[in-house]
């Protein structure tokens, strides 16, 4: 007997390519005036005119950057998008445009599909952010998803990793390595439901580094908040591949050292209660884990009193002339050196 799920399943041939694009496309209306066309025709039009354009891709890939064994699809739509968004706050830009590839096995439903594109559709809503085309094509081995964003910044507000100057302060928003151990929980229950599908998953109290895991959001807030505040960082970067790696990014790209203080390293109650559960210190959570999104940057001492009242920044550190030097002065004052240890999309 067909469960109700499986009664309403729709195989994604019924539609075809076309069918399912018009399906997945339906309704979108443009918001941008730089959109002048979007789904529809050979190729997306946008006028920048006046503004720098700034364009990134990001590639997700099923079993290596997420696992739908406790991903819903709407929330990989969503995160999918937002991670994207996340490319031009570093770049102190606004997100206008996105184009998202997919492709898709035989065992997705058109109803899978609409649930990845309903939280694509809620991430552009919230964030202003016109879905102007893409592709969809088959797949053998799981979902692929390629998500393009397309983001303008007036020329002199643009920031690149590269910039930083000696003594700069370091600063970052929100908190660090939530995310990564949410992960940890969500690996830890699927472990379990593989030994024994009887159990149930034990995910209470835990809601927010889940939702740092699951639903991570771009800080565009921050670079509005930094722009009223007439700050223009030096440099910056977001924190996807934890906090180490990215201050390796800025220092190589700025040729300077840099020297970070570990009480300074912003961290939620709940990671922290999380981390000591798996016997984790903190800060490795937070220097490793990576998937925060939060922002990591640079502005001159200038700008000290312009920056240490706006809430969710910290100051952790600052620059140094001290070129390839990147290292954290511990809470038991031992300077140690910083590796990047967090994810690389080529290992295996």
């Amino acid at each position: 007997m067909l469960s109700e799920k499986e009664e309403n399943r729709t195989e994604l041939n019924e539609l075809g390519e076309f069918g399912l694009i018009d399906l997945l496309t339906d309704g979108i209306t443009l918001v941008n005036p730089s959109s002048i066309k979007g789904v529809g025709d050979d190729a997306a039009v946008i006028d920048n005119s006046g503004f720098r354009t700034l364009v990134s891709t990001d590639l997700l890939v099923e079993g290596v950057h997420f696992d739908l064994m406790y991903t819903p699809l709407k929330h990989l739509g969503y995160k999918a998008a937002v991670v994207n968004f996340s490319d031009m706050a570093a770049m102190n830009a606004e997100p206008k445009q996105i184009v998202v590839g997919i492709a898709v096995s035989n065992r997705f439903s058109v109803e899978a599909l609409e649930a990845f594109y309903e939280g694509l559709r809620l991430a552009c809503t919230q964030y202003q952010v016109d879905l102007v085309g893409g592709d969809t094509t088959s797949s053998k081995s799981g979902l692929f998803i390629s998500i393009t964003v397309i983001g303008q910044a007036a020329t002199d507000q643009v920031c690149y990793r590269g910039g930083a100057g000696e003594s700069d302060l370091i600063c970052v928003s929100g908190d660090l390595g939530g995310a990564y151990m949410g992960l940890l929980l969500l690996e830890r229950e699927k472990a379990v439901f593989k030994a024994d599908p009887s159990v149930q998953p034990d995910l209470d109290g835990f809601d927010y580094v889940l939702s740092r895991q699951l639903k991570p959001e771009a800080r565009m807030d921050v670079v509005a908040a930094l722009r009223e505040a007439g700050v223009r960082p030096t440099s910056m970067i977001d924190i996807s591949d934890g906090l180490a790696s990215e201050l390796l990014h800025l220092s190589k790209a700025s040729a300077l050292g840099c020297r970070i203080y570990e009480p300074k390293i912003p961290i939620d109650p709940t990671t922290v209660r999380v981390a000591e559960e798996f016997g984790m210190a903190p800060a490795v959570a937070a220097l490793n884990g990576g998937e925060d999104y939060e922002l990591l940057f640079t502005v001159s001492q200038a700008d000290f009193e312009k920056i240490r009242h706006i809430e969710s920044i910290s100051i952790i550190g600052h620059m140094t002339a001290n070129t390839g030097e990147v290292a954290m002065v511990t809470t038991d004052d031992q300077l140690i050196p910083l590796k990047a240890q967090g994810w690389d999309g080529l290992k295996q």
